[in-house]
């Protein structure tokens, strides 16, 4: 993780479609955010403790990328913006 980057949002949809659960939220290793920019992103969108937004930001740098959401598509989604609003590269599928 670096200092800067571009922003990065797919959606990967099934036949299926629809807002019920299923849907995820991966982020992956970009090599162009710091540790703590990508914590303080995590904080934000996925209201969660210091504590976890580190472990998700050292599984995406060391595996390539996290779960960091799974449930409804439209939080998924919302969770994936505000992860892409720094340039994080995110991607939403079910």
């Amino acid at each position: 993780m670096r200092k800067s980057g571009a922003a990065v949002l797919e959606e990967e949809t099934t036949s299926h479609g629809g807002t019920e659960s299923g849907w995820r939220t991966l982020l992956f290793n970009c090599e162009c955010h710091s540790f703590d920019q990508v914590e303080s992103q995590l904080l934000k969108a996925i209201r969660c403790s210091l504590s976890r937004a580190r472990a998700i930001s050292w599984e995406v740098h060391t595996k390539g990328s996290a779960v960091v959401y799974e449930g409804a598509r439209e939080r998924a989604e919302a969770v994936a913006a505000v992860l892409g609003d720094i340039g994080l590269i995110v991607k939403v599928a079910q």
